[in-house]
């Protein structure tokens, strides 16, 4: 009889965060027009708030991931100066 192969995780860590973290994201099939979009931001909301949230951007017509880009693009805008 063989023996099993050892059984892998859904995901394992990497030998070395430090540079797992400043590699750039690997682009995927359905992000092909996103090609601009180079950092994925993940927050914690209540499940109330992601509820208004995805209201709010139905009702605009746009998806929640552009009414956000938009949102944080005002918020926060570029400076001259600052490192881009």
């Amino acid at each position: 009889m063989s023996g099993r192969a050892p059984k892998r995780g859904f995901a394992s860590r990497p030998a070395d965060p430090e540079r797992w973290i400043k590699a750039p994201d690997a682009p995927s099939a359905r992000d092909a027009g996103a090609a601009g979009f180079t950092a994925r931001l993940t927050i914690d909301v209540t499940p109330e708030l992601r509820g208004r949230i995805k209201i709010a951007a139905f009702q605009r017509g746009v998806t929640v991931a552009d009414m956000l880009r938009e949102l944080l693009a005002r918020e926060f805008p570029t400076n001259e100066g600052d490192p881009s």
